[in-house]
């Protein structure tokens, strides 16, 4: 069977390739080490609020590598950028693994240094990654691109979350935890260094136009044109909401229900699976219908996923209450990543994707901060259920997150615009139906429409492509 065509240019074809690659080793790190960052936090006894501080503060101080990362790619090859700080990221996993050893009586303060340095080295790469693939792919082609990429990525994510966690466990199980989290540590430095390497084949192609201009009343005018300012409020607010309630979920499972290693992996890659099984359909809906439909359906459940947690402290519920967070989050982020692309210009997009993600960072610790708060002053015994398990004030703000995130959802939901105009039309709520499986009739003929294009429209495609983009000497990206 004939393989893929990602790009009639075999240059930018192998590109794509590799990148599809790095971003399937990139996810086994993820898996492997970032997926067990609050567990090991936990073995080293930390607080509840000092694994919110350590889950958040790292990532808000390693946001302005993002606006350095904008500068820099100014000045120096997007491309050497990439490498550079994926390559330092790798580096990083030394140090992480030998904290109980290095710094036993500092643990949670070198644990801070490092994931801001660990966090710092992968900004560098954002902003100019995100740059050089919006150059690599064509509008008309982004949706189904990244959902077969992030489809890929997502199950490289669930098997190393998997595999690791079942590792984590026997070794935990025989009295040797740490020594399970170096070797899934030393997993994830592998898997980076791997990453760094499909890197290398990334293309650069050749600037066209002005640099990025960073003056802030023209980058004012500009952002608010397109909606951008709307889109990053929206996402940095519901980031906040978000934030809230995250980073207590290990805390939750590991230090109030007991949960071993093994369980807490299977929940943890229950929602992974279910990104893995959606990201198809999610990639074709907002190929047909635009991305913005698909965040607001999204935004409609997201507020019960940290709810639904107060109905049972069952393992098997807490499974289903993953996959409902697996569902959300696949389209949710699908379509705020492919919003991301559309709503500036070439020569504003690396600078505007760093304050972008410096909003979000700022959100996400911020409600991690109030979270951490609320922690300490919320009663133990809750009026919530007269269980045991209720003793977990942290319930309560699972409910309060999810509140928050219902009043986002409402309120500037209607902020986020989408320049590209969908293929054809369809109401939120006739989505829902056929997301859930309630309208058997209305899947049978979205599968009609939304199916993979023919090979007649590729050509279509690939014609539109070639004369949408200005011509480049082998024009690539990963």
């Amino acid at each position: 069977m004939a393989r893929t065509q990602f790009s009639k240019d075999p240059v930018v074809d192998r590109a794509l390739r590799h990148s599809v690659r790095d971003g399937m080793a990139y996810s086994v790190q993820v898996g492997a080490g970032e997926t067990y960052f609050s567990a090991f936090a936990l073995f080293l006894r930390a607080t509840a609020p000092q694994v919110a501080l350590i889950s958040t503060l790292p990532q808000l101080l390693a946001s302005s590598a993002h606006v350095f990362s904008a500068w820099a790619g100014q000045h120096f090859s997007r491309r050497r950028i990439v490498i550079v700080g994926c390559l330092l990221q790798a580096l990083l996993w030394l140090p992480i693994l030998l904290v109980p050893v290095l710094a036993p009586g500092h643990a949670i303060a070198a644990l801070l240094v490092l994931f801001a340095l660990y966090y710092s080295a992968n900004n560098l790469t954002t902003p100019q990654w995100t740059s050089i693939m919006r150059d690599l792919v064509s509008e008309r082609r982004r949706g189904r691109y990244f959902g077969h990429r992030t489809r890929l990525t997502t199950i490289a994510t669930f098997m190393s979350l998997v595999a690791c966690g079942v590792l984590l466990h026997e070794l935990d199980a025989a009295g040797h935890t740490y020594f399970g989290f170096v070797l899934i540590f030393l997993i994830a430095f592998a898997a980076r260094m791997t990453s760094a390497y499909h890197l290398t084949f990334l293309h650069e192609p050749p600037s066209h136009g002005p640099g990025p201009d960073m003056h802030i009343e023209k980058w004012w005018r500009s952002l608010k044109s397109t909606g951008a300012i709307g889109f990053s409020t929206y996402v940095a607010l519901m980031n906040a909401a978000v934030g809230l309630s995250s980073p207590f979920f290990t805390v939750y499972m590991l230090r109030d229900l007991h949960l071993s290693y093994l369980e807490f992996t299977v929940l943890s890659g229950a929602s992974v699976f279910v990104q893995f099984l959606m990201l198809g359909t999610w990639g074709r809906i907002a190929d047909v219908y635009g991305n913005r439909l698909v965040l607001i359906v999204t935004s409609i459940s997201l507020p019960i996923v940290p709810a639904v947690w107060i109905l049972s402290d069952d393992f098997w519920a807490l499974l289903l209450f993953q996959a409902l967070s697996g569902l959300s989050w696949s389209g949710f982020t699908l379509a705020t990543g492919n919003l991301l692309y559309e709503v500036v210009p070439r020569t504003r997009r690396a600078a505007y994707v760093a304050f972008h993600n410096v909003g979000t960072a700022a959100g996400v610790f911020t409600g991690a901060m109030l979270g951490a708060a609320l922690e300490q002053v919320l009663p133990q015994g809750t009026v919530l259920l007269d269980e045991p398990r209720a003793r977990s004030n942290l319930l309560y703000i699972f409910v309060i997150s999810g509140a928050l995130r219902g009043l986002v959802a409402l309120f500037l939901r209607g902020r986020v615009r989408e320049l590209r105009k969908p293929r054809r039309e369809i109401t939120p709520h006739a989505l829902v139906m056929r997301i859930t499986g309630f309208n058997a009739m209305l899947g049978v003929i979205y599968d009609f429409i939304g199916r993979p294009a023919s090979e007649a429209e590729e050509r279509d495609e690939t014609a539109a492509e070639d004369v949408s983009q200005p011509p480049r000497s082998g024009d690539n990206a990963p």
